[in-house]
């Protein structure tokens, strides 16, 4: 995979490290030239190290965001991670974008816009080590056991529904053998039983079960919405 980072310190180098051992091509955009040139001399392995603001399309460019399968925002700086995260997939379209949150009071923004967020940097560098094993499906976390996986998946920005109005989860199309059971649309991450009225929205995290071979066309679904 050829994953773009924004942000080359601490976070940034143990994920860009942790990646380009996995054999992954990697390119971090970091705004102080300090940082930029000892991530330069400090990595190893197929990467690129650009310097620059990571919240504008200039320097995504030249990172070669194209091309990119994910895109991780990992300042420490939770107004920068949102911007760059937005240009990523409002202007270029990458199909993964995860952003590192460090308020927590911060975490439902992210959410409502459709942006992965999460605080854990070990758990950023697993969701983009599954995507590789799982063939890119969007997860935070897979369980798997007697041919049966559970799944948790972001909702993305809604492409063929009212994103004020949701959908009703039951009336998503998902394959025979897979369904919702659960769903978490608050900043507490309280998660509630999938029922009649349940309704989905961007940014709500929803557990999926479905049989191990029908996964990557359960999570399809969701994305289709």
């Amino acid at each position: 995979m050829h994953i773009v980072i924004n942000g080359g310190g601490k976070i940034g180098e143990y994920l860009a490290t942790r990646m380009l051992k996995s054999g992954n091509d990697v390119a971090i955009i970091e705004k102080d030239p300090r940082t930029a040139d000892r991530l330069a001399n400090a990595l190893t392995g197929r990467y690129l190290v650009v310097c620059g603001d990571g919240c504008m399309s200039r320097y995504q460019e030249d990172a070669n965001i194209r091309a990119a399968d994910v895109f991780v925002a990992t300042t420490g700086q939770d107004e920068s991670n949102l911007m760059s995260c937005e240009v990523a997939t409002r202007t270029f379209d990458v199909p993964r974008v995860i952003a590192r949150v460090n308020s927590p009071k911060n975490l439902r923004i992210f959410r409502e816009v459709g942006i992965e967020a999460v605080s854990s940097t070990t758990l950023i560098a697993t969701i983009i080590e599954e995507d590789a094993m799982l063939g890119s499906i969007s997860v935070l976390s897979t369980l798997s056991r007697g041919g049966v996986a559970i799944t948790e998946v972001t909702v993305p920005r809604m492409k063929h529904h009212d994103e004020k109005a949701g959908v009703l989860a039951l009336d998503v199309d998902l394959p025979d053998g897979s369904l919702i059971v659960a769903v978490s649309s608050d900043e507490d991450d309280d998660m509630e039983v999938v029922g009649d009225a349940t309704r989905l929205y961007p940014g709500d995290l929803v557990i999926v079960a479905a049989d191990t071979d029908l996964m990557v066309k359960a999570v399809d679904a969701i994305h289709e919405l």
